[in-house]
């Protein structure tokens, strides 16, 4: 009887696909559920007759891919190597702001994995208010990651900054990244979507939760699932730290989203010292991970040395998320 419902399932996805709509795959707690937009009762009824199995929604938001509508248990993505993200447990990604060699990528690798963290960060391709200021290693940098990656036995994310670029991008690295300048580059985020790698999408200095989960659902709508969503500060009236961490950003996700969330209290703060606190009310919130800049030289450091953890102080940040994780109901660092 399972099996003919399944094969029901798959018969009538391939007829919604051939009159032109698009269908999802989607795990809920039902089982996976096939998911066909912009179809109404009528439709349905004049494709398959009233014996069709289906049921409508009226979904409150535009994000309807992202929303808990049609998902109902929390997306857990899969990384290689048997690490995750989101699922309850704290994940933390960290490196450095840019590869700048092959000896300081190295030693900060392995630095950050001793102490605990799950994927090494590091940008290839750098984004810089300033066309003057160091680019990044660009495709170079990104083969030394994958090698250094791979030495330590730590999955990689770098960030994408252009579409032409996907292609090189994600045949080294494990995820990608969006930043938050090009959040609504919808050309992107579309292309995005057609790969098959997990895409850790970066909110917009200025945009609203809203406006974020509308981004992340030009990635799903294209069929990839896996986004992980970044609260990385917005830009408020504040000049003592670089952007205002929008903490409160973090229960209203997990609350309308089914996305894990993770934040990244570098760049909210600019400042070395503030990211510990930041880190432990990002805990606190309910994220499921952090992205950390750390460098085992900061003062040497090409791009954001001033944001960037020593080894020392990452560790001690590091040994504080496995005492505080378990009080929050989160398991420790994994």
């Amino acid at each position: 009887m399972q099996d003919n419902a399944k094969t029901e399932v798959e018969q009538n996805r391939k007829e919604l696909e051939a009159r032109g709509y698009r269908t999802y795959s989607i795990a809920t707690s039902r089982g996976n559920v096939c998911t066909a937009l912009n179809v109404n009762e009528d439709e349905c009824r004049s494709f398959f007759g009233s014996s069709c199995s289906y049921s409508f929604l009226s979904p409150d938001a535009p994000y309807i891919l992202a929303g808990k509508n049609i998902k109902d248990t929390s997306t857990v993505v899969e990384l290689p190597g048997g690490s995750c993200i989101g699922g309850g447990t704290m994940s933390v990604i960290a490196g450095p702001c840019s590869i700048e060699s092959e000896e300081q990528l190295y030693e900060t690798a392995c630095a950050v994995k001793s102490s605990g963290a799950t994927v090494l960060r590091g940008g290839a391709f750098k984004p810089r208010t300033s066309p003057y200021d160091f680019q990044g290693m660009g495709v170079e940098g990104l083969k030394l990651m994958r090698r250094v990656g791979d030495a330590v036995g730590l999955p990689i994310v770098t960030e994408v900054l252009d579409a032409d670029d996907l292609g090189v991008i994600s045949e080294y690295a494990d995820i990608i990244q969006i930043g938050a300048r090009n959040c609504q580059n919808f050309a992107l985020l579309k292309k995005a979507g057609r790969i098959e790698k997990p895409v850790l999408l970066k909110r917009g200095m200025m945009m609203t939760i809203k406006e974020f989960l509308m981004a992340a659902e030009y990635i799903l709508s294209e069929g990839n699932m896996n986004v992980i969503l970044c609260e990385r500060g917005i830009r408020t009236f504040e000049t003592e730290t670089r952007n205002t961490l929008d903490i409160s950003a973090v229960p209203v996700l997990k609350q309308k989203t089914h996305l894990p969330v993770i934040v990244d209290p570098s760049h909210a703060a600019g400042n070395w010292k503030l990211i510990e606190p930041l880190a432990l009310a990002a805990l606190a919130a309910g994220a499921d991970g952090l992205m950390i800049e750390a460098h085992v030289r900061p003062e040497e450091a090409l791009c954001d040395g001033g944001q960037s953890l020593r080894p020392d102080k990452f560790q001690q940040l590091m040994e504080k998320l496995q005492v505080m994780a378990p009080m929050f109901g989160t398991c420790a660092v994994s």
